[in-house]
């Protein structure tokens, strides 16, 4: 069976059998060798790396999987590259959380332990919390780091580790890379100091809660509104993960008394027992909730993933209830929040939105309407972070999102948060309720105003290391033959996010692109149409987005224009081969 391990896999892999290892995890890498040579490949045949989302991974023994001596190899990284940083920082600090899975609470007490063991001060949350009230914890108590031990939305048999500099954004490049390359300067697994020091670990809980959560309440721009809408009717589910208690505490503190709870999903489970998966994205995750809401006459649905960065939205349209993708949820939430702005005379000229390349160009209308500079950033909020970092104090930062249902609101978190989101999605719908309308009728009047924007996401799953090579050979097909033409228009524009190079294909000319590096291709249609191509930083997929926009002459018109959007992408995924 050995010989059909590659002998680099297999050098690993005896590596971790005659290292200084638990007995344990020899016996559980020896089974593998004996019994299971192709799990052997998977999981060993490449390190974990920090991708759009940080480490992620499957939890099991190997160098490609999330446990003990990964998460130890890579705090002890971390901790070097933070050493060398910060010399003139003593005591170095960092913080840690971590979410409802199945091994987080010990990936964050080894974790904390390393770090102490190189002698840097560590505040860890005493119980699960959300991701971005750790990026919060960064900065609150000073720190040059933190982690968060979460695979997000990812199934029951993940896990993950995302790391945060002292900005309380997730590293970038260069620290991302220079983490990774001093992870794989540790020769041996011995090198990776284990040996905690308690009196450097300090657990912090609801003292740390109640501050974040008097940040978020500050957000709020429509407390008269509230006041008379407070018995509008919301359900809301953490889907087992740590959405709970926060969220439910910020909606009361807006003001909010109709809040009901998925009694069912508010405990933790690392199993996620009444979900098929936490994904918010995903209908079927937001299924009891939508149940609970036809049996309460609720008018707005809020789910969040498990460590409640991104949070899924149905509202009620009619008689029913329909679920709004990001690039709409996050429409109606930048278009109040420049509205209000506006309205309360706060709008000097100086003030910005951020998107990710992938999401609508809806946002950047709204926008422009209220004369808001927007900027786009790769895909990953650790982008939008790093816009916020570079313009602090020139330039304030209203608010900002991504497709994949990550929105931020202020800039006390440099992080997607889904705590303070559904605080003020809840706020714009009782705002578009004081005008009697629904949240579909106001996205139906943006629609009006701006054009009927639909986008689609269709991922294609490649698993492990013949599905990355597969990956990659889709992304030079499309980089070396790329498509004239999509659904009958012309593209005009083809950008490069690799190369870092704009090519317009309608005066034949080449820009530069002012972003970072990444492997990335996007095709712009004569008639507004748009399609990115990327892989995946967190998982074993290749995604495809579209987006299509027509004129939307009439609100009756609605499903009719909305149906030829969706065929007109249709030909989009026939022309490509999808």
């Amino acid at each position: 069976m050995k010989e059909t391990i590659d002998p680099q896999t297999l050098a690993k892999a005896n590596l971790w059998l005659t290292g200084n290892y638990d007995a344990e995890t020899k016996a559980a890498v020896q089974d593998l060798l004996d019994n299971n040579p192709q799990e052997i490949i998977e999981s060993f045949y490449r390190d974990l790396e920090f991708g759009t989302g940080g480490l992620r991974g499957i939890m099991g023994v190997g160098s490609n999987r999330m446990n003990k001596y990964t998460v130890g190899a890579a705090t002890q990284g971390f901790s070097n590259y933070l050493k060398a940083n910060f010399k003139d920082h003593n005591p170095l600090k960092v913080a840690i959380a971590y979410d409802c899975r199945n091994n987080s609470q010990y990936f964050a007490q080894i974790t904390a332990e390393v770090f102490s063991a190189n002698g840097i001060f560590v505040y860890l949350f005493e119980a699960l919390r959300p991701t971005p009230e750790l990026s919060f914890a960064i900065r609150h108590y000073q720190c040059q780091g933190g982690i968060v031990i979460t695979a997000s939305h990812n199934p029951k048999e993940y896990n993950g580790y995302k790391a945060y500099w002292e900005d309380g954004g997730q590293l970038i490049s260069p620290h991302d890379k220079n983490v990774i390359s001093e992870v794989e300067k540790i020769q041996d697994i011995s090198e990776v100091r284990f040996d905690g020091d308690k009196k450097l670990i300090q657990l912090i809980g609801e003292e740390t809660d109640k501050i974040y959560l008097e940040h978020v309440k500050a957000l709020s721009l429509s407390p008269e509104v509230i006041k008379r809408q407070k018995d509008f009717k919301i359900v809301y589910t953490p889907i087992h993960g740590t959405g709970y208690p926060l969220v439910p505490k910020a909606l009361k503190m807006f003001g909010f008394e109709q809040v009901y709870l998925v009694d069912e999903q508010t405990s933790p489970d690392g199993n996620f027992t009444t979900v098929k998966s936490p994904n918010p994205e995903e209908p079927a995750a937001l299924a009891m909730a939508i149940e609970k809401a036809r049996q309460v006459n609720a008018d707005l649905v809020m789910a969040t993933d498990p460590d409640a960065d991104r949070v899924g939205i149905a509202i009620r349209m009619g008689d029913d209830f329909t679920l709004l993708n990001g690039n709409q949820a996050a429409s109606l939430l930048i278009y109040y929040l420049l509205t209000k702005w506006s309205e309360n005379g706060k709008l000097t000229g100086n003030e910005y939105i951020v998107k990710t390349i992938v999401t609508s160009e809806l946002l950047v209308k709204i926008a422009e309407k209220f004369k808001v500079e927007h900027f786009d950033v790769l895909t990953g909020f650790k982008y939008i972070a790093d816009i916020i970092k570079h313009l602090e104090g020139r330039k304030t930062f209203i608010g900002g999102g991504e497709e994949s249902y990550g929105y931020l609101v202020g800039d006390f978190v440099r992080d997607k948060d889904a705590v303070s989101s559904c605080a003020m999605i809840a706020e714009t719908a009782a705002w578009a309720a004081d005008k009697n309308i629904g949240l579909f009728d106001l996205l139906l009047e943006m629609y009006q105003e701006f054009g009927l924007y639909k986008e689609s996401l269709i991922s294609v799953v490649r698993k492990g290391k013949s599905g990355a090579e597969e990956i990659q050979a889709i992304m030079a097909k499309f980089r070396h033959n790329p498509p004239t033409s999509l659904g009958g228009s012309k593209i005009v524009t083809i950008k490069d996010y690799q190369t870092r190079k704009n090519h317009d294909l309608l005066n034949n000319t080449v820009s530069d692109i002012e972003l970072p590096t990444s492997n990335v291709l996007q095709f712009f249609t004569e008639d507004g149409g748009k399609v990115s191509v990327r892989p995946s930083g967190t998982e074993p997929k290749i995604k495809f987005y579209f987006g299509v926009v027509a004129p939307l002459p009439d609100k009756k018109r609605y499903h009719e224009v909305e149906a030829q959007l969706a065929t007109k992408i249709e030909q989009y995924i026939q022309d490509l081969g999808v």
